[in-house]
């Protein structure tokens, strides 16, 4: 038996599907060949990203907005969103005819803030306030408190965790195999508390794990130190998870039913995006990656496993691509910036892509200005590897030639001043 009052029951989920089957369609719960294939596991995913609003979001905010009096509602509705929640909420309103105000973060991707008006229309209007979903749901709530509407929290009430764990009725109502590990992204904790709350009692075999953007650990955190805990910075990159602060409701429950936490750092988000695209045709957003990016670190773990990821969410802009794949390649080992500390002669660059760029790299990157009256010229120049073996043959010929360098992919300071 649970300890936390807010665990949600099977009964309250399996009677939040009822109410979902006035929008929604179950999302296909599909064997992925070309995963299964890498792992030595049958991997199953969960495509919460073909959802009408493209995310798992949908099912808590029509939950917990159809479980409201009607009356309540007339006088409108407030939430805040870094973009998927914002956008359940946003068809909620139309659909309901209800009016909704939406609060979402400065930073939030233009392609999910389109999306927000397209499906709200004009039962929305959407204020952009702080930099952090934090900040812009501390600016929702004090509106709400001010006006009198009603508050739709993204992850921290027993409605939303609810309809978030109707994935999970769904999940064993489409297959007939026992799941070995099931992993779940964590922002706020509303899917894994809801979701896992129902596998937890229905397939208590099942292991499992969620999953955290190592730039937004906010539930590892929290777990670690016994309590709710606040970061003080967070990566902002995971967009959909990153939550500096998991909710109190979702921690108490995912505190009893998740059986681990694997932290994901963003360039293994990113190479899951692109790999997902490239064999799979699948687009995912940053936390939609999440658990899919998770399996390397488990690997060892699932083979011969019935393995579930959760694909949370496809609302990823494409403006965003060219720096996934600088992150990826950044994270595989790939990628490599330098200040090279050239002689100002003649000759010299020809000699350096001569004798130190090998056959299969490639120089993508050089800035270079010659100082008149100096004996030394700083550059700065990027090396893209065919295979990360390769760096450390790359080295060798730079210090067989005497080249004076500083690699900064690990000075982050130096790194995020000039790249």
């Amino acid at each position: 038996m649970s300890t936390s009052k807010y665990f949600p029951s099977v009964e309250n989920i399996e009677k939040a599907s009822g109410v979902l089957k006035e929008i929604l369609e179950p999302t296909p719960f599909q064997l992925n060949a070309d995963l299964s294939v890498k792992y030595g596991a049958d991997v199953f995913l969960k495509r919460e990203d073909l959802q009408m609003v493209r995310s798992y979001k949908i099912r808590g905010a029509y939950n917990k907005i159809r479980s409201i009096d009607p009356e309540t509602l007339k006088y409108g509705i407030v939430c805040a969103s870094a973009g998927n929640h914002a956008q359940g909420v946003a068809f909620s309103c139309n659909k309901l005819q209800i009016m909704g105000s939406i609060y979402m973060p400065t930073t939030t991707p233009k392609q999910k803030i389109e999306q927000v008006r397209m499906f709200g229309k004009e039962y929305i209007d959407i204020v952009l306030t702080g930099d952090t979903f934090d900040a812009a749901n501390i600016a929702a709530m004090e509106f709400a408190r001010k006006s009198g509407k009603t508050f739709i929290p993204p992850f921290d009430d027993p409605k939303i965790m609810e309809g978030q764990g109707t994935i999970g009725h769904e999940i064993l109502n489409q297959t007939k195999e026992k799941l070995d590990y099931i992993f779940i992204p964590i922002g706020g904790g509303g899917l894994a508390s809801g979701l896992g709350a129902y596998i937890r009692q229905i397939s208590p075999e099942t292991k499992i794990i969620g999953v955290e953007p190592a730039g937004a650990p906010c539930m590892k955190a929290a777990m670690e130190k016994g309590e709710i805990v606040e970061l003080e910075n967070i990566n902002k990159f995971v967009d959909g998870a990153a939550v500096k602060r998991a909710g109190a409701m979702t921690y108490n429950v995912c505190k009893e039913i998740l059986d681990d936490i694997v932290i994901v750092p963003e360039g293994a988000v990113c190479t899951t995006i692109i790999h997902m695209y490239n064999k799979s045709a699948i687009v995912v957003e940053p936390a939609g990656a999440l658990s899919i990016a998770a399996l390397n670190f488990y690997a060892d773990k699932i083979k011969g496993k019935k393995v579930a990821c959760i694909v949370s969410g496809s609302n990823n802009d494409i403006t965003r691509m060219e720096e996934i794949r600088e992150k990826s390649l950044l994270y595989e080992g790939l990628k490599h910036y330098f200040i090279i500390t050239f002689p100002q002669k003649p000759g010299v660059m020809l000699s350096f892509i001569r004798d130190i760029i090998g056959p299969t790299d490639d120089l993508v990157y050089f800035q270079y200005i010659k100082k008149t009256n100096k004996e030394f010229g700083p550059a700065l120049i990027g090396i893209e590897l065919a295979d990360k073996a390769d760096f450390h043959a790359l080295l060798r010929r730079m210090e067989a030639h005497h080249i004076m360098y500083e690699h900064i992919n690990e000075n982050n300071k130096l790194f995020e001043i000039l790249i």
